[in-house]
Parts: structure tokens; C-alpha cells; sequence
């Protein structure tokens, strides 16, 4: 509530700023207001409202979000230049050279100062009474712990073998339920200590509805296969929650997807080129594309139930590492991808997974404060939860931007990547202060935990950048990484103007000439 009035005080005065400076500019010229004031109100009435969408998008009338008074005023003056750039463009798109110089510019140098001396005193005057100690500083947001990422896995019992094999899930699968597929079973067999499970403490399905399933008991498995693809489920969501809920903690749940690839694949070798290009155009208009549009997919749902949709290996096991299954294996068998999991906690708490085609990614900022960097999606839906994954199972290297080998990229998120159009909504962070166009790279907590400890304090001594140092030195490991970031911050730290120029145009050198490309 403190920080709605801060910002509607803000905003109030910012438009009673720009309306004194515009009438005294005015006034300032020789000649009576009734020849200019009607000349240019509507030009005035348009500028305030470039004025006011500025200030919104580069959030400057958030005052408590800033914890310094000259990042205040930093905020406050690129907002205004901005402001300048707009009218300027407009100036020259419209023809309008005649407009006064006095009038256009003195009004926004005047409204910027009389803000500027206004967002001071009242910077300073909340300061006073809430009582910091630091004259310099005033934040009402708490600092960011940094995180310990835990591995539940590391708690899960050791298994033993039972005494009576026939006691066992293992003799009912191979005996019973996957008798006829061999290479499911040894896939299992290979993963899951199948010999020291009660078969009593199992369940086997074949079927896309939850009936089965609500109906058992919380915490009584510690085996549940589901040989139907989840490609068939509705709510995807509600049913790896409905398995978590029903498995022991470091149960295991084996369940299968059709994925793009393995669709791709299946129309491909069945049916002769030209067919299969058009039957896999049309399959992914229809169980891919609809699903996603806000007004088709209600048709789309109703139509279908949901069946047979479209589902990306990244997007199902994001799922499932979302709704606290851990990923642990997976192979392609029989036109089906399967996977095998193990429960290690509770579904996240994050209520809007990322979905969409813009993204906005919650990352450490200076202080270690979280913040929130734009970006357009080059990833499949529910890929940021499997960033451990990806890093144990892929060789464990990391590029600066990204891991090698990472199947979580789409084909055409490869382009934007390699263009830097994903890029481009991090505009929008450097407008509103997030960020700095030159800067080490705004980290998600997984990749925060790969630095060492002393790398962790001392990145966030400093705001993150849209252009990281990686693209000058081009390191080849988390090591390298490490290293060229502690050197620029370093030089940061002694000549932070002209080390941004060096890393700024040296950088783009190398992105320009050598090819450097966000991975």
C-alpha cells in the first residue's frame, strides 16, 4: 500500500511538473499567450502522454524499488532522454521543425529538473523516516538469500532385495504385465531396484483418466507404471500431481510420450516424402498449434478431450520435474518415448509456469535481489525446470549462455538465438534499470549455484548486463567463465566507464566478425 502511494504521489506531481514548465516556457516568449497557447496545446497534450508511457515503461515511479539515490536519478535522467530521442523522432516524422526550441526542449529540461530536485527530497525524506543508517540508501524490499539448492535424492533409503523374489514387482512385470515387451522391462529392470519393491505397493495401468488413481491412497506407492501416453491426458498437470501425491517419497513413476520427434519419425518412415510432409503439416496445425491459441484451443479441447496432443520431450519431462518427479532416465522403444522418474518433493510452487512467446524469467540482480529479464522464447514450454537436468545428463559444460547439447532448443529458437532477436525484449529491462547494456549475465538459481561461493558474493556487488563479457574473451567452460567474469568485474570495479566501452565494442567484434552466437 506504502509503495501504491509513493507511486501515485510520483505520478501526480511528474504531470503538475510538466504542465508548470510547459506554461512558463511559454510564458517566457515575447508574445501574449493567447497567440501560443493554442498553437500548441495538442502537441503538449501528445508529449505528456510520451512522457507518462516512458516513465511506465522504464518503472520510474517506482521509488521503492530503488535502494540508492543516484540510481534513482540515473533512472530519472534516461527516462528523460529517451523522452528527448521520442520527440525528436516525431519531430521529424511529422515535419514539425517550426515548433519553438525554447518551448520543446525548455519544457523538458525544466519538468526534468524540477523532478529530479523532487524525487531527492522525497528519496530523502522517506530515509528520515524509516530511519536508515545509510544516508545514501532506502529499500523497503528485503535482500534475496542466496539459494542452497538441496538434493533430495541424496535422503532416499537404500533399497534391499526382498527375501521372496515372488513378492517382488519384478516378478509380476516380467511374468505378467510386460511379459511380450522385453526391452521395456529391461529398461526398467536397469533403473529400478524392481527386487526390493512389494508388488502390494505397486500399480500398473493402462489408461488416460484419473479415476484409478484418485481413488488410491496418499502415500502408498512405491512403483506406478502407466503404459498410456500422457499425449491422451487433458489436464497434463492434474495427473503428474495426482501420481506425486500417491507415491511414497522416492517412488517411482514410468509413463510414456509420443513426442514430436518420435511422431516425426513415425510419419516419415511409414509413409512415402511428399505424403509425410503433408500429414506431419497438418498433425502439428492441429494437435501442436491450436492447443496453444487462447480462443481455438477451447474448440480444440472440446473437440478432442485432449487426446492425442502434441507434446515435446522437453515440455514433458519440464512437467514432470515441475510437479516434483525427478527425471532419472529415458529411452525411445516401440514409436514411444519413456521416461522414469522419482518423487524428491512437492510440485513447485510457482503458479504461471512459462508458456507463452514471451517470456519473463526470474533472475539474481545486484544485491542478489530477484528480478525479472524479458526475453522471447527459443525454448520449449516448461524447459527452465530441467536445468539440472540437462546439465548432469549432457556432459555437464555450460557456454556462457547456455549448455551443449541441449534438446530443449527449438528449430526456430536456434535462428532467433543466432539473430540475438531473443534478445531484444531485454530492451525493456535496461529502460526500467534492471540492467546495464554491458554486465555479467542475470542467472537463474540452478546456474547461480555452478559458481563458487566468492564468484557468488562478488557478481552481485553489480548490475547485470544485456551484453555479458563472455563475448570478449569467449570462454570455453565454467572455469574460463568464471575467470573473464572476475576480470571484468574487477575492471569494472577501478575504470567502470571505460571498461564498458572495451567490453562493449570488443564484444560485438567478435559477435560481428568471429560469429559468436548465444548458444
Amino acid at each position: 500500500m506504502r509503495n501504491k502511494r509513493s507511486y501515485l504521489i510520483f505520478l501526480i506531481f511528474d504531470i503538475l511538473f510538466i504542465t508548470i514548465a510547459f506554461l512558463y516556457m511559454i510564458y517566457l516568449k515575447p508574445a501574449s499567450l493567447r497567440i501560443y497557447l493554442p498553437r500548441y496545446i495538442n502537441p503538449f497534450l501528445g508529449f505528456t502522454v510520451v512522457w507518462l508511457i516512458a516513465s511506465f515503461i522504464g518503472d520510474k515511479y517506482n521509488i521503492s524499488k530503488f535502494n540508492k539515490l543516484i540510481n534513482l536519478l540515473y533512472s530519472i535522467i534516461r527516462v528523460d532522454f529517451i523522452v528527448v530521442g521520442m520527440v525528436l523522432i516525431a519531430m521529424y516524422i511529422f515535419g514539425r521543425f517550426e515548433y519553438s526550441r525554447l518551448i520543446v526542449f525548455g519544457t523538458i529540461l525544466l519538468s526534468g529538473s524540477l523532478e529530479i530536485l523532487f524525487a531527492a527530497f522525497y528519496f530523502l525524506r522517506k530515509k528520515n523516516k524509516y530511519g536508515l543508517d545509510d544516508p545514501t540508501t532506502f529499500s523497503l524490499k528485503p535482500r534475496y538469500v542466496f539459494p542452497h539448492i538441496s538434493h533430495a535424492e541424496d535422503d532416499f533409503p537404500i533399497p534391499t532385495r526382498l527375501k521372496n523374489v515372488n513378492d517382488s514387482i519384478e516378478y509380476k512385470l516380467g511374468t505378467k504385465y510386460l511379459s511380450t515387451q522385453y526391452d521395456l522391462f529391461e529398461f526398467i529392470k536397469a533403473n529400478v531396484p524392481l527386487d526390493a519393491i512389494y508388488y502390494r505397493d505397486s500399480l500398473v495401468l493402462n489408461t488416460h483418466t484419473l479415476y484409478n488413481l484418485e481413488t488410491a491412497d496418499p502415500l502408498s506407492q512405491e512403483f506406478f507404471l502407466n503404459l498410456h501416453r500422457v499425449n491422451d491426458f487433458r489436464r497434463l498437470n492434474q495427473y503428474f500431481i495426482q501420481v506425486n501425491k500417491n507415491l511414497k517419497f522416492g517412488g517411482f513413476f514410468v509413463g510414456c510420450v509420443r513426442s514430436i520427434h518420435v511422431r516425426h519419425n513415425y510419419l516419415f518412415h511409414k509413409y512415402p516424402y511428399p505424403l509425410a510432409v503433408l500429414l506431419h503439416t497438418i498433425d502439428s496445425l492441429v494437435h501442436r498449434v491450436l492447443p496453444k491459441l487462447p480462443l481455438l484451443k477451447v474448440f480444440y479441447f472440446a473437440v478432442t478431450k485432449g487426446r492425442n496432443r502434441t507434446l515435446s520431450k522437453a515440455e514433458t519431462l519440464g512437467r514432470l520435474q515441475y510437479c516434483g518427479l525427478k527425471v532419472i532416465a529415458v529411452k525411445e522403444l516401440d514409436d514411444k518415448l519413456y521416461f522414469i522418474t522419482r518423487k524428491f518433493g512437492v510440485p513447485s510452487v510457482d503458479t504461471d509456469p512459462s508458456f507463452g512467446p514471451f517470456l519473463k524469467l526470474k533472475r539474481f540482480g545486484k544485491d542478489g535481489e530477484i528480478i525479472y529479464i524479458y526475453k522471447f522464447r527459443t525454448m520449449h514450454a516448461y524447459s527452465e525446470y530441467l536445468q539440472e537436468y540437462v546439465f548432469e545428463n549432457f556432459g555437464g559444460t555450460i557456454d556462457g549462455d547456455g549448455f551443449q547439447n541441449d534438446f530443449r532448443i527449438t528449430n526456430w529458437g536456434k535462428v532467433f538465438r543466432k539473430l540475438w532477436i531473443d534478445e531484444l525484449p531485454q530492451l525493456l529491462n535496461w529502460i526500467r534499470g534492471d540492467v546495464s547494456l554491458v554486465g555479467v549475465r542475470a542467472l537463474s538459481e540452478h546456474k547461480f549455484s555452478l559458481y563458487s561461493e566468492e564468484m557468488q558474493k562478488f557478481r552481485v556487488q553489480f548490475k547485470p548486463g544485456i551484453v555479458p563479457p563472455f563475448y570478449a574473451d569467449l570462454p570455453k567452460n565454467l572455469e574460463e567463465l568464471q575467470e573473464s567474469e572476475r576480470r571484468y568485474l574487477l575492471k569494472r570495479k577501478k575504470r567502470p566507464i571505460r571498461t564498458q566501452f572495451e567490453y562493449f565494442f570488443k564484444a560485438w567484434w567478435n559477435i560481428l566478425v568471429k560469429g559468436a552466437r548465444s548458444k
